[in-house]
């Protein structure tokens, strides 16, 4: 078991390395760009890629830490922490998405990844003082504003990683990256999750479980060994270190389009497409995003998203800890990471080449059917969810399949599809900010939901999944139309 477990950790980096090969080497019949142009364009997503990867370990943390601190976060307070921090993250689409468009999306994952590493360090050092210096604080009114500052800088990852790639990705190629966009989502997921444990395991002053050896190394390198105490800031500081040397990479390696790094800008097909070379207009963008019908309709699709997405992801492994009393060594506690990673890296494939490949290119079908598959998933956790424990682990490993996948297709792809790569930015600034209000009222709902009935979980999350369906029916057709044809 041990064996598979760690094969499988590592077989989404080799499905990445085949993606990468396979970009480059195999032709599209659509598209026709140079092996040095794919090149490039690998090599620029990459570090871009692992950053926002890393977001997600310096954002889902949280959950970590909460199981980890116990009885000095509750389930309410941490429904508070993070509905506060999720809200933040909606609201501040506002700013950063029209600020992306202007400044670009190199800067702005630099300012992500130095800001939520600041955020990250500043978290860690008052559970340091709350655990080794006894200070009488208010943890969860602190974390309220340390994580929600967080989640400001966070904001600027979904943003900027499409803005960048709107430059570089043609609208038939997309599908593509909406693969490697729920690939990259799932990482984050693992790291989060599994690494995150790996980090509270190794930092435990008494070891309830046998060290595999990554924890060892860490133990090690943590200079845990001895302490008197758990060492649970740590997973707040390993984070913000990973993301400070990402940051340094992305100043380092990224372009924010092909013309930087010393290729012909590309007709992209998108919304934006013939306009290109138009001076920047804020208010102009806004109109162009805020009147645009699909848009709006792709962004409540996403409001349910924000929903289910975490409604599943964070609360059943609060649920195994808190209802089930599972230890960390249970297998769906010590790899829930690892299976939501798994579910997301075939989600987001599955989504984006049925997206391109067979319906050439809509994002529409593929929320509908996930969306479909959803409510049957929801529907089953509903009546297993005190019973067959084994249905309802498959149950929330389908789910989530279902959700990354569609939220690969829609924040990642359709946002660059219609809202073009002038207007990317603000376009992703507003899809990820309703995931972020539907983040938050799952947060504060099922905070208090699940302190006092756990059987309401599943069935708070049902009419969200039809909500989804029946929006994503009415964009099946849809299809982004150019400005002007391609004459290059």
């Amino acid at each position: 078991m041990n064996f598979l477990v760690t094969f499988l950790s590592y077989l989404p980096f080799f499905i990445v390395l085949g993606y990468i090969l396979m970009d480059i080497f195999k032709q599209n019949p659509a598209v026709q760009h140079s092996v040095a142009y794919k090149t490039r364009r690998a090599i620029n997503w990459l570090p871009l890629g692992f950053t926002y990867a890393f977001l997600y370990m310096a954002r889902y943390n949280l959950t970590v830490s909460k199981n980890a601190l116990g009885s000095l976060m509750s389930k309410e307070s941490f429904g508070t922490i993070f509905g506060v921090g999720a809200f933040v993250y909606a609201i501040a689409f506002l700013i950063n998405g029209p600020l992306t468009d202007k400044i670009g999306g190199k800067r702005a994952i630099i300012i992500s990844a130095v800001g939520a590493a600041l955020a990250n360090v500043a978290m860690g050092f008052l559970v340091y003082g709350r655990l080794v210096k006894q200070w009488n604080i208010n943890l969860t009114g602190w974390f309220v504003v340390l994580y929600g500052l967080n989640m400001y800088f966070q904001s600027y990852g979904a943003v900027a990683i499409v803005k960048v790639n709107a430059g570089w990705f043609h609208v038939r190629e997309r599908g593509t990256f909406g693969g490697i966009f729920g690939i990259l989502i799932s990482l984050g997921l693992f790291f989060a999750f599994d690494w995150g444990l790996a980090v509270v395991n190794a930092t435990k002053a008494t070891l309830d479980t046998n060290l595999n050896w990554i924890e060892q190394i860490l133990r090690s390198l943590l200079g845990s060994a001895g302490s008197p105490i758990d060492q649970t800031w740590m997973v707040f500081f390993v984070p913000a270190g990973i993301l400070v040397i990402f940051a340094l990479l992305d100043f380092l390696i990224i372009r924010d389009m092909p013309s930087g790094a010393g290729f012909p800008d590309i007709y992209t097909a998108d919304a934006s497409a013939g306009e290109d070379d138009k001076p920047f207009s804020l208010g102009e963008i806004l109109k162009k995003i805020l009147t645009n019908k699909i848009l709006l309709t792709i962004a409540f699709i996403e409001f349910c998203t924000g929903v289910l997405r975490n409604g599943v992801m964070h609360w059943y492994p609060i649920f195994l800890k808190d209802y089930l009393k599972l230890p960390n060594s249970a297998f769906m506690v010590a790899n829930w990471g690892l299976l939501l990673m798994l579910a997301g890296v075939f989600g987001g494939m599955f989504a984006g080449t049925i997206s391109d490949r067979v319906f050439k290119s809509r994002r529409g079908p593929v929320a509908a059917i996930f969306y479909g598959a959803m409510f049957i998933a929801v529907l089953i956790m509903a009546f297993v969810v005190k019973g067959n424990q084994t249905v309802l682990a498959v149950a929330a490993v389908a789910m989530s399949f279902c959700v990354i996948g569609t939220h690969g297709v829609l924040s990642g792809t359709s946002t660059m599809d219609f809202g073009g790569r002038r207007a990317a930015g603000t376009a992703v600034g507003l899809i990820d900010g309703f995931v972020y209000l539907g983040t938050g009222v799952q947060s504060l709902s099922l905070g208090f939901i699940t302190t006092h009935n756990w059987s309401w979980w599943p069935i708070f999350l049902i009419p969200f999944t039809l909500i989804g369906f029946y929006l994503a029916t009415r964009i099946w057709q849809a299809i982004p139309v150019p400005k002007a044809a391609n004459t290059k």
